[in-house]
């Protein structure tokens, strides 16, 4: 079926064209349109993970170890893409986003365990420095992992298959991710660890001399190996000594608390404004990439003919209606009258006196010379569809009319809601008419969507939330500060969901998407720090804080930027599927690090009950030394 739009411009026509599976056509095309970006956005992630692991001394350079944490995070994707398409799981077009994210999770999870180690002892044991890593780390990056996890395997419970589709990939391939960060990273971290124990080069695995005492003669060349000799650990950078003397101690100041907790305020009145000035459905001519034909045709439609709506089926799905029988035709009549009497708020639904309906035309013509009888009826019909033009609109199998369908035109359809009525109001009305009919439109796949959309995303997003406060009430050994990481994840889906308002990003299937990405993304950063917050020895909530953002500060920041870059190229997709993907990711990571980094620490504050308790240490250690034993293991397999 085509359908064509004129318009004349300076005495030149204009066509625009439409067909029946334009839409469909172009919605695989726009996937093609991101291939380039792939590589570019690979590029720059992977470059900033490595660079920002490098070390000027030649022994303590962490290189090699982040290119190992991105090659196992590209490991986690191949190995879950390939077991869900071995399985036959369908492969949507929104799945093409999975690997950005898995990219994402496994670096932040490799500089969780790259600042961790940094702390261990560097003469010890590399058993013990593996032991004392994933100690801190392994618990950590445990509690991400199964909150990820989880929130994308709770999306499965939509009713919509690209958005099932992409939360089977997507939280299967963090399970991956989290599989190969603690066996196949931790163990070439701990390959990693024996050289750092023989002080070799960082490149040539050759032995190179260490630096004197109290000297910083260390160079990327030839000496290195140096180390704090007060604390026996590494070197912190200067990055975390910044997190530690300047931002931990400006952060807990009671003034700079102060204003966190305005700015805070703030953050949450937009937020809340923004979600209730949300608007729901997706414009179709976005599913196609810009500039194409498809674009085109929906502008000129809405500048041309705005009063009109799509062009309705009314299919006649019963098999034994006698359309050579006056009375039935009558009743069909009556139906589709119905149809065109419909309102909404006042208004026409459907226009009058436009229903296309080849029966009416067939009867009403010299086609036939008796339309009441049967075999007169039946035996002219053939003829008249072909010279007519509607041979698609009738389905004939030996003299038999299976199904047929007539065409109503819908009018004053202009938002998503109207949408949505339009459709329940002709289901209805089909519903209730005697003759069996079926309405459809090829854009009511969309439009259905509007009817649950809003009660499913707040399902999949309460249970999520539940699911995270069990997960983090079992891991971190503090209920308060696990309602606080419950608190911020519900902080950040309500921030994202108020300023994709202000984006012009409206709440449909592809939005809901990244809200459930939105769920996982946003307990990380909260989850790292309320963990290292309650587990710090410190003795005030001010030096927990500190402590906190001390030893976490810069892994957060690594995490973040490197997802960002992960994304960033997106924007300039020409799809709207994968620039809608790079706002709400933006809006995630930018949240979330706030709530990381700036609120959390300062709210965390405010109750020193968090870890303040002895016991709270003994807890710690032993929900870690299982994960600590892991690092035992590793050590013993790698020897």
């Amino acid at each position: 079926m085509f359908l064509y739009l004129y318009s004349y411009l300076s005495l030149q026509m204009t066509v625009s064209y439409f067909t029946s599976i334009s839409r469909d056509e172009e919605f695989e095309k726009s996937s093609d349109s991101i291939i380039p970006l792939f590589s570019l956005t690979y590029a720059l992630a992977i470059t900033f993970s490595i660079t920002s692991c490098i070390r000027l001394d030649c022994v303590r350079n962490k290189v090699w170890v982040a290119t190992f944490g991105v090659l196992s995070a590209g490991m986690a994707v191949l190995s879950s893409f390939g077991l869900l398409l071995y399985c036959g799981m369908p492969f949507s077009m929104t799945v093409a986003t999975a690997p950005f994210l898995i990219l994402g999770i496994g670096v932040d999870d490799m500089f969780i365990m790259i600042s961790c180690w940094q702390q261990t002892q560097v003469h010890g044991d590399v058993e013990d420095r593996m032991a004392a890593t994933y100690k801190e780390a392994a618990v950590s990056i445990t509690i991400t992992t199964l909150t990820d996890a989880l929130a994308f395997y709770i999306g499965l419970l939509t009713p919509f298959g690209s958005v099932q589709s992409f939360c089977m990939y997507t939280g299967t391939a963090v399970l991956f991710c989290y599989l190969y960060n603690i066996t196949f990273f931790g163990a070439f971290l701990a390959l990693n660890g024996r050289r750092e124990n023989s002080n070799r080069h960082w490149l040539t695995c050759m032995k190179v001399p260490e630096p004197e005492e109290n000297s910083e003669k260390y160079n990327i060349c030839s000496v290195g190996g140096a180390y704090d000799h007060e604390t026996g650990k590494e070197e912190p950078m200067p990055i975390n000594n910044f997190f530690k003397t300047y931002y931990g101690p400006f952060l807990t100041n009671n003034w700079t608390k102060g204003f966190v907790i305005l700015l805070y305020a703030v953050y949450l009145g937009l937020s809340i404004y923004g979600c209730s000035q949300i608007k729901e459905g997706i414009d179709l001519k976005n599913l196609a990439a810009d500039g194409s034909y498809v674009g085109s045709y929906y502008d000129n439609e809405d500048e041309l003919f705005p009063e009109y709506g799509p062009n309705v089926m009314v299919v006649v799905a019963d098999s034994e209606f006698q359309y050579w029988d006056e009375s039935a035709r009558n009743s069909l009549d009556v139906c589709l009258k119905s149809f065109e009497d419909l309102k909404l708020d006042g208004r026409s639904l459907v226009a009058k006196d436009m229903t296309l309906s080849w029966l009416h035309i067939y009867v009403n013509s010299r086609a036939v010379t008796n339309p009441n009888d049967q075999t007169v009826f039946m035996n002219s019909l053939p003829a008249f569809l072909q010279l007519s033009g509607f041979t698609q609109d009738v389905n004939i199998s030996n003299k038999v009319i299976i199904a047929s369908r007539m065409f109503i035109q819908t009018v004053n359809v202009s938002t998503a809601v109207d949408e949505k009525n339009m459709l329940n109001e002709l289901r209805e009305t089909a519903k209730d008419c005697p003759v069996k009919l079926v309405v459809y439109h090829p854009a009511f796949i969309y439009f259905d969507q509007y009817a649950v959309i809003v009660s499913n995303t707040i399902q999949n997003i309460v249970v999520a939330t539940l699911a995270m406060l069990v997960i983090s009430l079992m891991l971190i050994p503090n209920p308060i500060c696990s309602l606080w990481v419950t608190f911020a994840i519900a902080s950040v889906i309500v921030g994202v969901a108020g300023f994709m308002t202000f984006w012009d990003v409206n709440l449909d299937s592809v939005s809901m998407i990244n809200l459930i990405i939105c769920i996982g993304f946003s307990v990380d950063f909260s989850a790292h720090i309320s963990y290292a917050f309650v587990s710090s020895n410190k003795r005030t909530a001010n030096e927990k804080a500190i402590d906190a953002v001390y030893h976490l500060g810069y892994p957060i920041i690594q995490g973040a930027v490197s997802t960002i870059l992960g994304v960033v190229a997106l924007s300039a997709a020409e799809s709207y599927i994968f620039r809608t993907f790079f706002k709400i990711m933006f809006l995630v990571i930018s949240f979330g690090v706030f709530h990381g980094i700036v609120f959390i620490p300062v709210f965390l504050t405010f109750f020193g009950i968090c870890g303040d308790k002895v016991g709270d240490k003994k807890v710690v250690e032993c929900r870690s030394i299982t994960l600590s034993q892991i690092g035992h293991v590793l050590v013993t397999q790698t020897g």
